[in-house]
């Protein structure tokens, strides 16, 4: 996509809070928007439609970005990589399918991203802070001479420097490991087996997370949908009942307001709830 050149980058925006806020502002796109785009690309190589499905999802980038800071690498890289798996999610994508290009760009995103931690891995900084680099020089040091640290070195260096014994002892384990995949390589294909197994945090799966903000997106645009299809009536009754935090009016309540029986608000909610349900299904399906 050499036509996608003009794109914002987290290095070329200024700063990466300004790159951010600029992607932020992009429109999302919606279904039919996002299919239509989709079409005149893989029909005509329309690549100003390709811009438009990237500019739209470069917020989705950012936000999976942020999953990966642990491993100490800049987030602007590690936007830009995203960014680079996007564009080739987007060349990929088929829009007849039925699936959104944000669940389909997913894999490519964070697959590009992987591959760029990977290739870093040994470079990535043993020391993030002031301490933690003075702590490392002088530990190099010192186990050139003295191997091993034993308990009086540990608690002479942690009171020399102000650090606890704990983290001198982190650090001395650090410089003494070796360095190994962080993806299980050959036969050996068990993810459990290597350190991307435990150093991913399920709950803060980036996918995970978007998925769960589209589909409270889904529900949110689902009810207000339902809500919108009630007579004024049923729709007072509803709010009344099941969208209040506190204090749900009881059917006796209602029946009061209403001067009908308790029974007859009960029939009204039901017949309400069938029809909100069926109305939220035809949006889901959308």
């Amino acid at each position: 996509m050499t036509g996608l050149v003009t794109l914002p980058t987290p290095s070329g925006a200024g700063s990466l809070e300004s790159y951010i806020q600029t992607v932020s502002r992009f429109p999302l796109l919606t279904q039919d928007e996002e299919t239509t785009y989709a079409r005149r690309y893989v029909e005509h190589e329309d690549l100003a439609a390709a811009r438009q499905l990237v500019l739209s999802h470069l917020r989705v980038v950012v936000a999976i970005a942020r999953g990966y800071l642990g491993y100490g690498l800049p987030q602007a890289d590690l936007i830009q990589e995203g960014n680079i798996g996007l564009m080739k999610a987007v060349k990929r994508f088929d829009p007849d399918r039925g699936v959104r290009l944000v669940s389909f760009a997913m894999h490519w995103i964070r697959a590009e991203i992987h591959e760029f931690i990977l290739r870093n891995w040994r470079i990535v900084k043993i020391a993030t802070t002031k301490a933690q680099r003075k702590l490392f020089f002088n530990l190099r040091s010192l186990r050139q001479g003295l191997g091993t640290l034993g308990d009086a070195e540990v608690a002479s260096m942690a009171k020399q420097l102000g650090v606890k014994k704990q983290e001198v002892i982190e650090m001395e384990t650090r410089l003494g490991g070796q360095d190994i995949a962080l993806e299980p390589t050959g036969d050996d294909a068990d993810e459990g087996l290597g350190p991307i197994g435990y150093l991913r945090d399920p709950a803060a799966e980036p996918s995970a997370s978007l998925e769960a903000e589209e589909s409270g997106r889904l529900r949110k645009r689902g009810l207000e949908a339902g809500l919108e299809s009630l007579d004024a009536r049923s729709r007072r009754i509803i709010e009344a009942r099941w969208l209040r935090e506190r204090d749900a009016a009881t059917l006796h309540e209602l029946a009061g307001e209403f001067g009908v029986s308790a029974e007859r608000i009960r029939q009204i909610e039901q017949k309400a709830i069938t029809r909100m349900r069926a109305v939220m299904s035809e949006v889901a399906a959308a």
